[in-house]
């Protein structure tokens, strides 16, 4: 499937401003075998004095901008063309047993970009929850492969937390959407991630978008007006990485388009940075996701 994805990002500030810099995490991956970027760009206004295309380290693409001059206003439109192939579901018979999950990382002793030991301990938005790792013991049982596992915790928090976009923000603690079981896809991800490292499952987060018009005859998914977040989680050696997205429960497939990979969404926020002003800045977000006859 094909898509033409659209993203106007928007911030406004109430005192002009200066000293700006800014990282964007927009641009869709390319993933051979599962999904080709076609085509892109990502027009920034006004135009920065400095502009720098890149990868990080987990081979993301990212955009580092920076102003010198007063900046009122800032505007970010991404344009892709993106198609996503599809992918079997995983299988359980493909995972190891849970009580082989830690053998299985001791003989994985690499730093390379995807290794699954950056994903296993807290990162920057992500600490270790008592409360997520008892949730996580609880839904899980002994003999269960890895994949049974991932599934059976991101079941159980579709099924007990509620989506609504006013219950938290960016800025939200996994711990409070957890107590109060509500928040977005954020949210979901967030604690998800939390409950299966607890549980010695490597988690990352994965940002992107979700298709807005589903299938004929399929139910609309939360979250397809704005970009989404979902998480990945390593499986053992033989099935490695899988995608769930516990906000809708299901294993990602054609209708989500990966963005970028990260230990939280502190490392993969479509615009991050600094600068100099005074006041609160507002902020806009609009996504249009068109499926391509």
């Amino acid at each position: 499937m094909q898509y033409d994805i659209k993203l106007v990002l928007e911030n406004t500030y109430p005192d002009a401003t200066g000293v700006a810099r800014n990282l964007i995490h927009v641009m869709p991956l390319h993933k051979p075998g599962q999904q080709a970027l076609l085509s892109g760009s990502i027009t920034v206004s006004p135009r920065p004095d400095e502009r720098r295309d890149s990868c990080d380290f987990f081979g993301n693409t990212v955009t580092e901008i920076a102003f010198r001059s007063p900046l009122a206003a800032l505007s970010v439109t991404l344009s892709a063309r993106v198609e996503r192939f599809a992918v079997p579901e995983p299988q359980d018979a493909q995972s190891c047993l849970l009580e082989h999950l830690g053998p299985e990382l001791k003989a994985t002793q690499t730093v390379a970009p995807h290794s699954p030991q950056h994903f296993l301990s807290a990162s920057p938005r992500v600490a270790t929850s008592p409360a997520m790792t008892a949730f996580a013991f609880e839904t899980t049982r002994p003999g269960m492969r890895t994949l049974e596992a991932v599934r059976a915790v991101g079941q159980r928090l579709h099924k007990e937390m509620r989506f609504d976009a006013g219950a938290t923000d960016v800025d939200t603690p996994p711990e409070t959407a957890f107590a109060n079981r509500h928040g977005v896809c954020q949210d979901f991800s967030h604690v998800m991630i939390a409950c299966l490292r607890g549980r010695g499952i490597p988690a990352g987060y994965v940002s992107g978008f979700l298709r807005t018009s589903p299938p004929k005859g399929r139910p609309r998914l939360e979250g397809a007006d704005a970009m989404h977040a979902w998480v990945r989680a390593w499986c053992g050696t033989g099935l490695g990485w899988v995608e769930y997205d516990p906000t809708n429960d299901l294993f990602v497939a054609e209708d989500h388009i990966v963005v970028a990979y990260g230990r939280d969404y502190s490392e993969v926020a479509p615009l991050r940075g600094v600068l100099r002003t005074s006041g609160a800045q507002s902020s806009s977000h609009r996504v249009d996701v068109k499926p391509l006859a």
